[in-house]
Order: structure tokens, then sequence, then C-alpha cells
């Protein structure tokens, strides 16, 4: 028995680490002239679908080095982003969104709790973390809360379980009724960054969607993250729970840092424009994979752990922010 699970799980890894070497060779035969055609298949959802299907079927093969790459690949493909975008512009895209972006964190943070507490009567932490997870940033919300709240571990894997699920549905939809709706690349960039949970499905769905889209969306997803520290601060009153650690996202920093240096030191020249554009075009590659090690951390024991109330009120939630930011929009 113990042969066949050691069997088992040794193909299981073959499995995780050949389909990796794909996605990452064929991310690099980009450079090589002439094989783009041949690789053009491997974007953000099909490297996300990978993942799923591979967590889902087989399991989880390496679950602890999953969770750090999808971590810090992350914040390290935010940062390179920053390499092909110019300041000014960002900070206009991030101006306009704000007076939104303040109602929606607000607003949501109000109905998450009616719909959590008042109607499906989820536990008061979980419910608390699911909101926070869709008003500001996903798992990075959860995380920096979570401390604070006192959170239990099981009321933070079903709220993180909760909002990665939707963050994987909504890197598919999202592209597909953007284009249904006819939405510019600017308008889907500023619905993606206050509809979609993280960071990494948001940067994922405006890379799907177009260049000005990942931008637009970029930008406003990581203003609204700084939303984190007044939301921490806050939750230590409310649940009076001072002296707790929470997490800072320190990437943004460097996110800004290195739109900065692109601006004012990179594109002063055309080697440095160029420079700036390989830096930022290996760092959508490397997201692509990030989505991957996301995917494949989605395994069934995650779905089960969930439940059916905090599944609702997240899809609820969801939906409500994603028609609300809609309708601003548009009207």
């Amino acid at each position: 028995m113990t042969t066949n699970s050691n069997f088992l799980q040794a193909k299981r890894k073959s499995v995780y680490v050949s389909i990796l070497a794909i996605l990452f060779v064929c991310l690099m035969l980009d450079y090589v002239p002439g094989a783009s055609p041949f690789v053009s298949w491997v974007t953000p959802p099909v490297a996300l679908f990978l993942g799923l299907a591979f967590a889902l079927v087989c399991g989880q093969a390496h679950p602890k080095f999953n969770k750090k790459m999808s971590k810090y690949l992350l914040q390290y493909s935010v940062v390179g982003l920053g390499f092909g975008m110019n300041l000014h512009a960002s900070l206009a895209s991030g101006k306009e969104g704000m007076e939104f972006t303040i109602l929606s964190v607000i607003g949501t943070l109000l109905i998450g709790w009616f719909i959590g507490r008042k109607c499906l009567k989820v536990d008061r932490n979980t419910s608390y973390l699911i909101s926070s997870g869709t008003a500001i940033c996903g798992g990075s919300a959860i995380a920096a809360v979570g401390p604070v709240l006192k959170a239990k571990d099981e009321e933070m894997s079903v709220a993180l379980g909760t909002i990665f699920i939707l963050n994987a549905i909504a890197l598919f939809v999202f592209p597909l009724v953007g284009h249904a709706l006819g939405m510019g690349q600017h308008e889907f960039g500023t619905w993606a960054a206050i509809a979609i949970h993280d960071t990494s499905s948001v940067v994922g769905a405006g890379a799907a969607y177009g260049e000005e889209a990942l931008k637009v969306a970029t930008t406003i997803k990581l203003t609204r993250a700084l939303w984190i520290i007044p939301l921490a601060i806050a939750t230590s009153f409310i649940f009076k729970s001072k002296g707790k650690k929470m997490y800072m996202p320190w990437f943004i920093f460097f996110f800004v840092l290195a739109m900065v240096f692109n601006t004012y030191v990179l594109g002063l020249s055309e080697t440095g424009i160029q420079v700036g554009n390989f830096i930022n075009d290996f760092a959508r590659k490397m997201l692509t994979i990030t989505l991957f090690f996301i995917g494949a951390s989605l395994s069934r024991d995650v779905l089960k752990a969930v439940g059916v109330k905090p599944l609702v009120q997240g899809v609820l939630l969801w939906v409500v922010i994603s028609v609300a930011t809609l309708a601003y929009i548009y009207l």
C-alpha cells in the first residue's frame, strides 16, 4: 500500500514538473524569432486552467513550494510591470477611480456584513474576512486582517478558499463579459480592478484584454490595495485587538519606484525604453507562470472546506460590486 502511495506521489510530482517546464519553455520561445505563432496559446487563463485541472485531477504535488512561489513570484512580477508604465499616466488613471474606490471599499464591507451576518448567518470572523477580501485585494487583505481579527486557521482557510474560487472564475468570465458589452480598454481595466479580488487575477484579466487595460487595472488595483493599512487599523479598534501584527504589501512601494525609474531614467533614451519594455514583458510571462501556481493550489480539500454559506456570501457580494462598478462606469 505504501509502495503504491509513493509511486502515485512520484507520478504526481513528475506531471507537475512537466507541465511547469512546458509552460516555461514555451514562454521563453517567444523570444526566438519566428517561434511566437507556435507558443501564442500560452496565456494567463490557459496557465490558470492547467493549474486548476492538475490540482482537481491529481491533487497537490508541492503545496509548500506552490504557496511560496505564487506569493513571491506575483510580487516580483507586479514590480516588473512597473518598468513598462509611465508615472504621470498611471497617477491620472488611479486618481480617476479614487472616488469610487473609497465608496466601493466602505460599501462592500457594509453590504458584506449584511449578507453574511444578517441573511446567511455566517460566523463573524469568516464573514468579515470574505467582505475584506472582496472590498480590497483578496488574499492579501485577508492575510492582513486575519491576525488582527484573531481569526482561527479554519476561518482563514474558508475565506481564502472562497475568494480563490471566485478569482479563478473571474479570470475566465470577465474578459468574455467585457467583449460582449463592447467595453473599451480603460473601462474594462477600471471594472476589473474594482470587481476582481486578488491582484493576480486582476492583472491576468487585464493582460488578457489588452495592454491599456492591463496598465489601468494594475494601477487602480494597487492604489486600492493601500486600503489594507486603514482597514487593519480600523479592525483593531472595532474588534479591540490592539498590538497584533499586520501584513504590509511592500511590493506596492517597489512597484511605484519601478514606475518612477522607468519614467525619469529609462524613458529618457531609446535603449532605456527597450530595457524597460523587456523587463515588463518578462514580468508578464512570469505572471503567467504565477497563475499556474495559483491554480495548482485549489485542491478538492479546499473546495470541501469552503461550504455553501460562505461561498454564497462571496458570490452575492461579488455580483453586487461587479454590477455597481458597471453602473458607475456607464452612468
